[in-house]
Formats: structure tokens, sequence, C-alpha cells
């Protein structure tokens, strides 16, 4: 079966993260659609999904904002629910997007809300 070009690039992107990851800290990926942006925490040694934040959500959707705020609104509800559960060291995993647009300001926000990456 052969590999296409975005899965090559996932998978050297996360192959790196998971190369240099420890214990203390946890993956943060991003999934962006053409409408949607959804972000995870994710434990990579427990293989479990800790956190999550999507603008597919009933509360979010109802706000009618556009694209780009729809990533600083799901940044801040992120940042605060993993305050809550005293997360703040993360990797940021982008995995096939470039570092532009909606998760450039994704990551922004999130580091002024005080995740460290």
């Amino acid at each position: 079966m052969k590999i296409t070009k975005i899965e090559r690039k996932k998978f050297r992107i996360r192959n790196k993260m998971k190369k240099v990851s420890s214990k203390d800290r946890y993956r943060l990926s991003v999934y962006r659609s053409i409408k949607n942006i959804s972000v995870q925490i994710i434990d990579d040694v427990k293989n479990i999904t800790i956190l999550s934040a999507s603008s597919n959500t009933k509360n979010i959707k109802s706000q009618k904002a556009n694209k780009k705020q729809m990533s600083t609104i799901i940044a801040e509800e992120l940042a605060k629910k993993a305050k809550d559960m005293k997360i703040t060291k993360v990797y940021f995993d982008r995995g096939s997007y470039k570092y532009h647009g909606r998760v450039k300001l994704l990551a922004d926000e999130l580091r002024k809300n005080g995740m460290e990456f």
C-alpha cells in the first residue's frame, strides 16, 4: 500500500516529536478542515485523549464567528480546561498543516493563556 504525501508528512512530524517527548509533557494535536478546527491534548504513553475542544460543539457554533475568530475561541476554551487540570507544558503537533493562518492564531492564543510549547 502506497502512503500519500500528507500521511508521510504527518508521520515525519509526529515521529520527531515522539523521539524527544517525555512523560511530563503531553501532545497537543490540531485538526483543521475547511469549516472547523479541533484540538486535543493526548497522552502518548497511555494512548488516551485527555482534553479536547472543537468548533463543532453547540455552544461554540451558536456564537456565529468567522474561522479566524473560531480559532481564538477554541484556544481560550482549551487553555481554560487545561488550567483546571494543571496542564501547562505540551508539545505542539501541527500535523500536516503549515504553521500559518488559523493554526498560528491558535498557537499564539494558547501561549497568551498560559500554555508552554
